[in-house]
């Protein structure tokens, strides 16, 4: 079905046909199929069970408008957001391109969304009938962007599975500062301190750049194990990998997600798997659009991948295109659970 009205829904400016297809789920207009089920992919994640380990990344439920609707289409998990403490418009239209020939995108939204208070009471008038995580950021004329993610922390931390401390989107003019050592050290000392004061076992995520440097990943792993982070989502969008597009959109300012980040992703997933030495669970993030893709990120130590752009490409079905492909693959393989497979290629 989506592939035949693919090229209508193309013709629509990107952020148009996103917003339509929020309403769409929000109306139940986007039929979903029965979604597939078994005990190989089921997994327990922060004392949930979940049913698969594909996720839907931050980005695309940015005001909580339609987790539950996502999880009906088969996700074994939702991320929302980014959510800043004040509503903000984020930057100025056009903002989002298409790479069809890449099956990428380019964004410059920058953290567009309602604000705390306005996504809480959404969430608080609508249960999450799955794992829901809350991905939380800075607004743009912060003057204490630390302090804006402990806003952030106290008006989710009773109502989120797991919070993600985003520091990694290019579209925030300085935000990948906190990458650095002492800024890191910094900002995740002060949520700690927040969170062992308000929950202390509150899952916390911490989202990360794909362009950090190699020499830089066994720092990041002894502060992110130092501080207690339950979660680490590898990674965000990239500013780089933009000589072999072909799109002539790839000259647009903005972070680039899909297909070309897919080999930067397993890169990094596999050397974070293998400094972190399973003391902290990994999302992989980048270019998952089939089974086999999902199948690389958690060879190489992911517990669970995450995508967006694989289904502005593929379609609202795409978790169960994904789902029953790894039973497929899993089930030749003749694994009883999809955790055993975790890091088995490192």
């Amino acid at each position: 079905m989506f592939e035949k009205i693919r090229g209508l829904i193309f013709k629509l400016d990107p952020e148009t046909a996103h917003n339509l297809a929020i309403k769409a789920l929000k109306f139940n207009y986007i039929p979903h199929k029965k979604n597939q089920k078994n005990k190989i992919l089921e997994l327990d994640i922060f004392g949930k069970k979940i049913p698969n380990p594909v996720g839907i990344a931050a980005g695309f439920d940015k005001d909580a408008e339609v987790y539950n609707s996502l999880f009906k289409l088969g996700f074994g998990f939702v991320e929302v957001g980014t959510v800043t403490p004040l509503k903000q418009y984020g930057n100025p239209k056009p903002r989002v391109f298409r790479l069809e020939e890449d099956e990428a995108l380019i964004n410059r939204l920058g953290f567009n969304n309602s604000g705390s208070d306005k996504v809480r009471s959404r969430i608080l008038s609508n249960s999450p009938s799955g794992l829901l995580g809350i991905n939380i950021g800075p607004n743009k004329d912060t003057k204490d962007r630390v302090k804006d993610y402990l806003v952030g922390l106290r008006k989710f931390h009773d109502i989120g599975d797991y919070l993600t401390v985003n520091i990694s989107s290019p579209n925030t003019e300085n935000l990948r500062n906190f990458h650095k050592e002492e800024e890191m050290n910094h900002l995740l000392s002060k949520v700690k301190e927040e969170k062992d004061k308000l929950k202390p076992d509150l899952p916390i995520a911490v989202k990360i750049s794909p362009d950090i440097e190699n020499k830089s990943i066994e720092d990041i792993c002894d502060i992110l194990v130092n501080h207690s982070i339950d979660l680490l989502i590898v990674s965000n969008t990239t500013e780089k990998n933009r000589e072999a597009l072909k799109n002539i959109n790839k000259l647009e300012k903005g972070g680039l997600s899909g297909k070309p980040v897919e080999n930067r992703s397993n890169e990094l997933v596999k050397l974070f798997y293998k400094n972190l030495k399973n003391k902290i669970k990994i999302i992989g993030v980048g270019g998952v659009s089939s089974g086999k893709d999902a199948y690389e990120k958690i060879i190489r130590g992911a517990s669970l991948v995450q995508l967006y752009t694989g289904m502005v490409y593929r379609g609202p079905d795409i978790a169960n295109k994904i789902n029953k492909e790894l039973i497929e693959i899993l089930t030749k393989e003749g694994v009883k659970n999809i955790s055993q497979i975790v890091g088995s290629k490192n």
